[in-house]
């Protein structure tokens, strides 16, 4: 069973031309860490349940995209797309000076990191997919859904224009969880509603007691990847010999017979790909972490394992915090004056 571990936190703020990406740097800030994106919609609260069930040795960077949590909107007249979000991993990565990135994405944010891993296979280490392989392919349905998108995403510009003026809806707290989960068709049941909310709300300036949701309108219409199996299947050819772990939800449809080429071809060329399905929906990953930490852990320790340094001399299983390498090191201390003290 996976340990959770208290760990500490720092947020961050990464400069980007238009403003900001906010994100929050849990653990080890002395090594690379794994860098986290969540789904459409979310922001960096949706891994508050996970996080504490991973390596204690690992750091991990958890970001708001663009128009979500508490990230710089784009400027006004700008679109969101998902090809233009995968460049913020590339952004993310300039800031710290990595060669390398280990990825984790929810939703949206593991089509980012299985588009970004084949486009620049050469600068990812590992990924992991959760609840998601790839983006809905090109169909008649799905350019019907995405049609009316145009005239909604105008009709956000507007009402980003009146902000000022007037304030957008209002809601109790009671009131917004019931939204959001009911927004999610269910998925993030209304008790775990909070680990969102905190970072997509702002307090109202008119009624005491109510909030609005504060993210930019326009990511509700965002420009999906325009995916056919052929490019989805050469996507997938490239990725190769990554280690790269999908934990599927059993009750969600996000990973479907549409991807099965791709698992397929992800499977037959890669010894180090992973997965795994468990009971729950599209954020079981929030709603059951531990069910999705069982896998997550081994494959964290296999391809990302401690440093060296902190391997124990008997090959125990290194995991040591400072604070508890300390505690060891002031025992053997106090035990070495005690036996001095007897000779």
């Amino acid at each position: 069973k996976p340990i959770r571990h208290r760990l500490q936190y720092e947020d961050v703020r990464i400069w980007a031309p238009w403003g900001h990406i906010s994100g929050r740097w849990y653990g080890n800030r002395s090594e690379r860490p794994i860098l986290a994106i969540h789904g459409w919609l979310d922001n960096l609260g949706t891994f508050d349940t996970l996080i504490p069930l991973l390596p204690d040795y690992l750091g991990v960077l958890c970001i708001d995209l663009p128009g979500h949590g508490c990230s710089s909107r784009l400027p006004a007249g700008m679109h969101y797309s998902v090809a233009d979000y995968v460049l913020i991993i590339a952004r993310v990565m300039k800031a710290y000076k990595w060669q390398k990135v280990s990825l984790m994405g929810h939703s949206l944010g593991g089509v980012m990191a299985y588009l970004y891993t084949a486009l620049a296979p050469h600068t990812v280490d590992m990924v992991i997919a959760l609840d998601i392989c790839l983006p809905p392919m090109e169909s008649p349905e799905l350019l019907s859904a995405f049609g009316p998108f145009l005239e909604k995403h105008l009709v956000e510009e507007e009402r980003a224009e009146q902000i000022e003026m007037h304030e957008p809806p209002t809601y109790t707290l009671a009131q917004l969880r019931s939204v959001l989960s009911k927004g999610s068709y269910e998925s993030v049941p209304k008790q775990f509603a909070h680990h969102l909310l905190h970072r997509s709300v702002a307090k109202s300036q008119l009624y005491p007691q109510k909030y609005y949701f504060a993210r930019d309108g326009r990511v509700k219409y965002y420009i999906i990847f325009p995916l056919n199996p052929g490019l989805a299947a050469e996507l997938a050819r490239r990725i190769k010999r990554k280690p790269y772990l999908i934990v599927k939800g059993s009750n969600s449809p996000y990973v479907n017979s549409s991807s099965d080429e791709v698992i397929s071809i992800l499977r037959s060329q890669n010894p180090h790909f992973e997965f795994h399905e468990v009971t729950g929906a599209h954020h079981v990953h929030l709603t059951d972490p531990e069910s999705v930490a069982q896998y997550l852990v081994p494959f964290l320790r296999h391809h990302r394992p401690p440093p060296v340094s902190s391997w124990s001399l008997a090959g125990e299983e290194a995991n040591i915090t400072k604070k508890e390498k300390r505690r060891a090191q002031e025992r053997f201390f106090s035990w070495n004056l005690r036996r001095r003290s007897k000779l």
